[in-house]
């Protein structure tokens, strides 16, 4: 029996693999991946204004932000959710984390991974979560770790989308079609209660990004429709048997 395709999403904080990517997951999903979600905070400092707005401890407010992930993950349907819980504002990862990740890529095998922007001078837990991804992924592709393991190939590191694309150097080179899945991926964005005032706003992003789905698929002269997309820059060269 042939094993399932895999993909892995590490995401700084509670909510951010559902906005950037949701209708990525979502549409995998469908086409029989298992997808696990590596959630290394829940934003409870730093992205949980109206929680703590509303008079909410600590405890209470992860707690909070746990649920909503997990009920999204839910939704989208997730194979796996790993919650690191290693806090944010600033997030931070000591040697033992960083190896804990390393042995989640080796075990998911990801033929790809998601994960943030290079360059994001608004949160930087995001950017540095791009730089632990690309390192875990290095060591994870070493013989020479826990030899005897199963070492991880090449899988492509595509960059999500950020919050002010505009300044973040962010170059997307691939758009996905996520129709299909789009009211799965509303309902996830849903479930994030803490943050109400982006359902709107990533409804408008997906929106602008089909716009440049059907331009790139053949514009005007036979481009294909689409309603909703998300955008992806890769890291790595591709290789590929046609354009």
């Amino acid at each position: 029996m042939t094993a399932p395709k895999t993909a892995l999403v590490i995401s700084a904080h509670a909510a951010d693999f559902v906005w950037r990517c949701g209708g990525a997951i979502a549409l995998h999903a469908e086409m029989g991946y298992q997808v696990t979600v590596a959630c290394l905070s829940f934003g409870e400092r730093g992205e949980s204004a109206r929680l703590w707005k509303e008079g909410k401890t600590l405890d209470e407010v992860k707690a909070n932000r746990r649920a909503e992930a997990e009920a999204a993950a839910d939704v989208l349907g997730v194979h796996h959710l790993e919650c690191f819980d290693l806090g944010d504002y600033p997030l931070h990862l000591e040697q033992d984390d960083k190896m804990r990740l390393v042995d989640l890529i080796r075990k998911v095998q990801p033929a790809f991974m998601l994960s943030h922007s290079q360059y994001d001078p608004y949160n930087t837990d995001h950017m540095y979560t791009t730089q632990i991804a690309l390192e875990t992924r290095m060591i994870a592709q070493a013989w020479g770790h826990n030899p005897g393991e199963k070492v991880l190939g090449a899988p492509q590191l595509y960059l999500f989308e950020p919050h002010q694309t505009e300044q973040m150097g962010w170059k997307p080179d691939t758009f996905l079609d996520i129709t299909p899945v789009w009211d799965k991926k509303r309902a996830a964005m849903e479930h994030m209660n803490g943050q109400v005032h982006l359902w709107d706003y990533y409804t408008r992003v997906a929106q602008q990004r089909a716009n440049h789905f059907k331009r790139n698929s053949g514009g005007m002269s036979g481009g294909r429709d689409c309603k909703y997309a998300e955008g992806f820059q890769s890291i790595f060269p591709r290789t590929v048997d046609e354009l």
